[in-house]
């Protein structure tokens, strides 16, 4: 029998962003890397094509042990140690000690990671410029209607519902820009050895990390062990694409209220006890999930305080929140396509 998913999951989660997240992906993104390492530690003459060959042979095979990997992870603070001993396991003993050469832990669960994210960013890349097509279609379709605009919950002056769409779509064609400006600090090789110095590799660190790159799809780049901005603004960027869609619910919800009756919603939320009730439900979920993400950020900021070389404390704190807000925001903007795709604007006088 399937473990049964939690409740709540199918109001605030996302299954397609949560994917990337699983054990699963992170295994594959970490075998991937190391068969990518071996490739181009071969390449560099730092070991035989032999056993290049042998260990993406190994990676393509691996059978992990769950149960030895977290227990791995309980004991070490990190899978690597636990998954390169069971790595080495299935490659032949000839090439064995070739696997994770000059590596660290690190380098292969940020690379991982960014492999991971940089499909995240596809996603919802995606989903934004569906989201804003969808906008623009109201817009033509609605834009002329008369509306009052309010200000402080109070009426101020007429506008059209086309001004108040124009305060949607403005923010969303942004986050689009920032997206494609900060990706070449984001989706970035990580490769760095034990401290980050590219020592160890017969002076070949340098090589290794941009054959590492070029063969994974990322950009070549410094080690950033230490260094966590790229991570951050990333998350900072997730926060105000979830922010924007907090506004443009919370501006529904006060619209679909009896007295104002500004917008007409396809399907809502029942009430158990009130029946003639439809509750703007993705409205709402749009705000929780947006005042969700503003506190997760607040707290992935505080994965920036690295102390020295490396923290397993910070880094630690980025494995429990970077993922629930990229899910946070994949579930954001699911809803609100689901919500302006059954959106019409009325008139307000």
């Amino acid at each position: 029998m399937q473990p049964r998913r939690p409740l709540l999951s199918a109001l605030a989660g996302d299954d397609e962003m949560e994917a990337l997240f699983s054990d699963d992906a992170d295994l594959s993104a970490m075998l991937r890397t190391e068969s990518a390492l071996a490739a181009a530690e071969a390449e560099a003459g730092l070991i035989s094509p032999a056993a290049a060959a042998a260990i993406a042979a190994g990676c393509e095979a691996f059978a992990p042990d769950w149960e030895r990997l977290a227990a791995g992870i309980a004991r070490d603070g990190v899978v690597i140690p636990e998954f390169v001993r069971q790595l080495r396991a299935a490659v032949d003993a000839e090439h064995a000690g070739a696997v994770h050469l000059g590596a660290t832990s690190q380098d292969i669960i940020d690379t991982s990671l960014v492999c991971r994210l940089k499909q995240a960013v596809e996603l919802l890349d995606g989903r934004l410029a569906r989201l804003t097509d969808l906008l623009w279609q109201l817009r033509a379709v609605d834009g002329a209607l008369p509306a009052m605009a309010h200000t402080r919950m109070q009426q101020a002056l007429p506008f059209t519902a086309g001004d108040r769409i124009d305060t949607w779509l403005r923010p969303l064609r942004r986050h689009h820009d920032r997206l494609a400006e900060l990706l070449s600090r984001l989706v970035v090789v990580q490769f760095g050895g034990p401290i980050g110095t590219r020592d160890g590799l017969s002076g070949q660190g340098e090589a290794v990390a941009a054959g590492l790159a070029a063969r994974l799809g990322l950009e070549p780049a410094p080690c950033w062990h230490s260094a966590r901005d790229g991570l951050v603004e990333f998350a900072a960027w997730l926060a105000l694409v979830s922010g924007t869609l907090g506004k443009i619910g919370q501006d529904i919800a006060l619209l679909a209220q009896n007295e104002v009756a500004g917008v007409s919603l396809a399907g809502g939320g029942s009430s158990s006890a009130m029946q003639h009730k439809v509750n703007p439900v993705g409205a709402e979920v749009l705000v929780a999930l947006a005042r969700f993400n503003a506190g997760l950020a607040g707290t992935l900021q505080q994965a920036m305080v690295h102390e020295n070389e490396r923290s397993g404390a910070a880094w630690t704190l980025e494995w429990l929140v970077l993922p629930q807000m990229a899910v946070t925001t994949a579930a954001a903007l699911r809803i609100a396509l689901s919500l302006l795709g059954g959106l019409r604007m009325k008139s307000v006088v």
